[in-house]
């Protein structure tokens, strides 16, 4: 049996860093994001989404933290029509700030 300890350290393998769920609403392809989205993930996020032909929305409910890179890439897909549903205050936030800066 673990103790709490054991439970509050866990080893990085252990902890989602990127999960990507593909699926259509019908008139669109949904991505559901899960995890975190950091620059060290981009590379597979973007792949999924240039492969894509036709609208997208990147589905971010699952996502549990994201880096400024994973933000600046949010932001630019939101800019180029990619509709982002179910995204954190804290990201809207955070790329308000951005788009100021």
């Amino acid at each position: 049996m673990a103790t709490l300890l054991q439970q509050m350290i866990r080893e990085p393998e252990d902890e989602m860093t990127l999960r990507i769920e593909k699926g259509s609403d019908g008139a669109r392809t949904v991505f559901r994001v899960s995890g975190r989205i950091g620059s060290e993930n981009l590379r597979e996020l973007k792949a999924e989404i240039l492969g894509n032909r036709g609208p997208a929305v990147l589905d971010l409910e699952h996502v549990t933290l994201v880096d400024v890179e994973g933000v600046r890439f949010l932001g630019a897909c939101e800019a180029n029509g990619i509709e982002l549903t179910q995204c954190s205050l804290y990201i809207r936030e955070w790329m308000a700030r951005e788009r100021e800066s």
